[in-house]
């Protein structure tokens, strides 16, 4: 049953243009491409990045945060009690009045000790500003190192200024070993997240919002992935610099923001709509999702699967992008009018 779905995932119909099978796609004198199995790298890189996060939080974002002001709090733990901890987390952390009084008599202490106990025990779901600091400071590192160098790498290649140029020669398009470290660095770092996704500051917005995290998450490394596997390398490293130039100035908001440092969060802050409404509601739709959904119409006539697959993933992507640039309009309004 596996050979059988593994042969159908790879059937070149769904991934190649007419007359191009796999057999093609075999390194030869002047040309290199991606191969699948290279993605298990994937795994162990995210490992080594979750490394680099734990030293740079530690030895990095928390001297950091002392020189701006931010204090490490250090809440107090409620004594050990079994019976208290086991309702917290299987019933409620917000007990009512009749419920405590029941604690109480189930503990033999006082409704006041429950309620203390109950208080301090939510404090602890909450995480310190300082740590909030650390996260943030995490993710502007990886996101303005990953645009630095995914300037570095796209500044000399004619697909930046061309669209056009990120189908021509395809599928026969040497794979670059910029391509192969910027779409390594990018999975890893989206594994890396996935992987600390239930011990990272949970999203405070809405359920919704964390949710939209998670189905970024997964659609982002799926769609690298299989980007990779087809070696649509150019457009995809377009899509990957597109998505993180504005990143690292909402994270670097979100630091000083933490710091009270108001005026320089608010400049912050306006500088990452201004970059997010450029780049994910004009540039990515106007410009990417025309090289995707239109311009191999011009290179093939039929089609393949993988056309109508990844753009799926690519438009998903783009209700994201209306999702949040709604959430952002609405904070710059509040800012605005209501100061």
């Amino acid at each position: 049953i596996l050979r059988t779905l593994n042969s159908w995932f790879w059937w070149e119909n769904i991934w190649m243009p007419i007359n191009v099978t796999w057999a093609h796609f075999v390194d030869r004198e002047g040309l290199v491409f991606p191969k699948s199995h290279q993605l298990y790298a994937t795994i162990p890189y995210a490992f080594v990045l979750l490394m680099i996060r734990f030293f740079s939080e530690r030895y990095v974002a928390i001297p950091l945060a002392k020189a701006l002001g931010i204090k490490n709090v250090r809440r107090v733990k409620p004594q050990p009690n079994p019976v208290l901890e086991s309702y917290f987390r299987e019933c409620s952390k917000h007990p009512s009045q009749s419920e405590i009084q029941g604690l109480a008599k189930k503990c033999n202490c006082t409704v006041h000790l429950v309620e203390k106990w109950f208080r301090r025990r939510r404090n602890l779901e909450i995480p310190t500003v300082l740590r909030k600091f650390q996260e943030a400071f995490w993710r502007f590192s990886f996101y303005l190192t990953s645009s630095i160098a995914g300037l570095i790498f796209l500044y000399d290649k004619p697909w930046l200024y061309d669209i056009w140029q990120t189908w021509v020669g395809y599928p026969f398009q040497t794979l670059l070993p910029s391509q192969y470290w910027y779409y390594m660095g990018e999975i890893s770092f989206y594994w890396s997240l996935l992987f600390t996704l239930g011990i990272d500051n949970k999203r405070k917005a809405s359920g919704c919002d964390f949710l939209a995290h998670v189905i970024h998450h997964v659609a982002a490394i799926a769609l690298m992935s299989a980007s990779w596997c087809g070696n649509y390398l150019r457009i995809g490293t377009l899509v990957i610099f597109v998505h993180d130039i504005a990143d690292f100035w909402l994270e670097a908001a979100k630091m000083f923001n933490y710091a009270h440092w108001e005026k320089t969060c608010n400049m912050l802050f306006i500088i990452f709509s201004i970059t997010f409404f450029i780049t994910r509601i004009i540039l990515f739709p106007f410009w990417i999702l025309r090289g995707t959904l239109y311009q191999p119409t011009y290179y093939s006539t039929t089609p393949v699967i993988a056309y109508f697959l990844f753009n799926g993933q690519l438009l998903l992507l783009q209700g994201l992008h209306l999702y949040w640039g709604y959430l952002i309009f609405k904070i710059l309004r509040r800012f605005i009018f209501l100061k």
